[in-house]
């Protein structure tokens, strides 16, 4: 359930793509018969007026968001759904993924924080089956349109409630993988408007240490190569978030050096960038205000304490308010890394990760 995987698959709950179409291998010739028959369904939209908008909404959102959580999903999907959902006009915040997080349990044991793949997910009833025990269970709006033309109830009819027997990868509602979802909104002063962690597959889900202090992702990574990353510490990658990158860079090199020196459980990371759907460890991102608008992550320094709290959705630092004020009244916004070109109109036009990182 890398980002890919979990885009399609959110994208098969929320109605705009076949039931079973997101989990098929690209090179299978299932794959083949789905396309066409996903331009049937799409002639067929267009004669009956069957808008995008008919079948984004906000209940069918939830639904997305629902299969997202069931399938230990990527936290890019938190990006993606906000702004989708401000495209189709839709009101959405941080907040409503806090809200279904709590009544959506984890049922799907897949990487990269569990065993099985995309493939095995399909084989095993891909996300009609997933989405059949969400509904089952009343976590899932069954009246939602879809592409097909038919409600997801529909669509749902004769999937049987309970998962297989005979596999391991689509957990039974009573038997969960976690018995809430795995990516969590964090908020503390360190992250007053809010950011994100994948909470799953770790061992321990707080810890408080010293702060090692990069504003970019590459000197962050020569430190991690260099060995001067140690056990206990929280890495701080600033400057790298939609304004200030600009575009938000995936911070998969660092996350993986880290798991590759054998510190994926013992150090921590905060970032105003995003995550790979690969990546997983202590790790919190779209870290908001970013660093580059002057939010606090910018005012941390080389050895502050740091605490990230998963289970608590606590990131904090801890520096007394007086002492952030002084180190707020000597900040100065960094030269931006593009003033013109396409890179340098996005960086004047995007807003903040925590709506969706949008231009307009």
């Amino acid at each position: 359930m890398y980002t890919a995987n979990t885009m399609s698959s959110s994208i098969e709950a929320v109605g705009m793509s076949l039931p079973y179409s997101s989990t098929m291998a690209a090179e299978d010739e299932e794959k083949r018969e789905s396309a066409a028959r996903s331009m049937e369904a799409l002639v067929a939209a267009v004669k009956k007026n069957l808008k995008p908008r008919d079948i984004v909404t906000r209940k069918s959102i939830e639904n997305a968001i629902a299969v997202v959580m069931a399938v230990g999903g990527s936290t890019n999907a938190i990006l993606h759904w906000l702004a989708i959902a401000h495209a189709a006009n839709v009101r959405w915040s941080l907040d409503d993924f806090e809200r279904i997080r709590r009544k959506v349990p984890v049922l799907c044991d897949m990487k990269p924080s569990g065993k099985y793949v995309a493939v095995d997910l399909h084989k095993a009833g891909g996300i009609p089956q997933v989405m059949k025990i969400l509904l089952a269970h009343g976590v899932l709006h069954g009246d939602c349109m879809t592409m097909t033309g038919r409600t997801v109830a529909e669509n749902l009819k004769d999937v049987s409630a309970e998962p297989a027997i005979d596999q391991g990868v689509i957990r039974p509602w009573t038997k969960p993988m976690y018995r809430e979802g795995h990516l969590a909104i964090l908020r503390g002063n360190l992250a007053p408007d809010g950011c994100v962690a994948k909470i799953t597959g770790l061992k321990n889900t707080a810890m408080t240490g010293p702060a090692r202090v990069f504003d970019s992702e590459p000197a962050a990574m020569a430190a991690i190569l260099a060995d001067r990353i140690k056990p206990g510490d929280v890495v701080i990658i600033r400057y790298e978030g939609p304004k200030g990158g600009p575009g938000m860079r995936e911070m998969l090199s660092p996350t993986s050096a880290l798991i590759g020196k054998g510190l994926g459980e013992s150090v921590g990371l905060v970032t105003d960038g995003r995550f790979s759907g690969g990546t997983w460890g202590m790790v919190v991102g779209h870290v908001t205000p970013e660093a580059f608008e002057g939010g606090p992550l910018a005012l941390v320094k080389a050895g502050d304490s740091i605490t990230i709290d998963a289970h608590q959705r606590i990131v904090q630092l801890n520096v007394s308010k007086a002492e952030l004020a002084k180190r707020r009244a000597k900040w100065k916004q960094p030269k931006a890394r593009y003033t013109t070109g396409v890179l340098g109109k996005y960086a004047k036009l995007v807003g903040p990760a925590a709506n969706g990182a949008v231009t307009d």
